[in-house]
């Protein structure tokens, strides 16, 4: 896959937060962050793709939706298409890495939104900084992971 050889971990960060700000869900947000970031040459539908995970799958609050949604985007870098293909192993390995960090790295050590909100009332907004800075972190910790593998350039370590 062609992708951009040279990002800002930070400005994916930074930018996964805003658009979860500005309307996107935790899940869309990192999924479009990645694919902008990255140049990647794949069509808006897998945004779209994104679009039930929010507050724990269809709002069932169970996995955080923005790890979902960083799980998705392991899966651009390093899912199969084929049957068999035994890179999935890679996939699953990274995907697990994203899961342990983001359990011990929340401070809550917990994947489940109903544990990550239960101090939050939801009907009124309040678990949203919580959620942001969450879409941020995995957005941060994909990007990273990607970076790593593939031998890219982090140009915040430049400056």
């Amino acid at each position: 896959m062609e992708m951009k050889k040279e990002v800002s971990v930070q400005k994916i960060k930074k930018e996964a937060e805003e658009l979860f700000r500005g309307g996107f869900f935790c899940s869309e947000a990192v999924v479009s962050s990645i694919r902008d970031n990255f140049e990647l040459d794949v069509p808006d539908t897998v945004i779209a793709m994104a679009s039930g995970f929010p507050v724990g799958i269809g709002r069932s609050k169970c996995v955080c939706g923005a790890v979902t949604g960083g799980v998705m985007c392991l899966g651009l870098f390093f899912g199969r298409t084929k049957q068999g293909d035994p890179k999935v192993e890679k996939n699953l390995l990274l995907a697990n890495e994203l899961h342990d960090y983001f359990k011990a790295a929340n401070g809550k050590n917990s994947l489940c939104c109903r544990v990550l909100t239960k101090e939050f009332d939801m009907a009124r907004g309040e678990h949203k900084e919580q959620c942001i800075a969450f879409t941020g972190m995995v957005a941060e910790k994909v990007a990273q992971i990607i970076i790593r593998e593939f031998d890219l350039v982090n140009v915040d370590v430049l400056v």
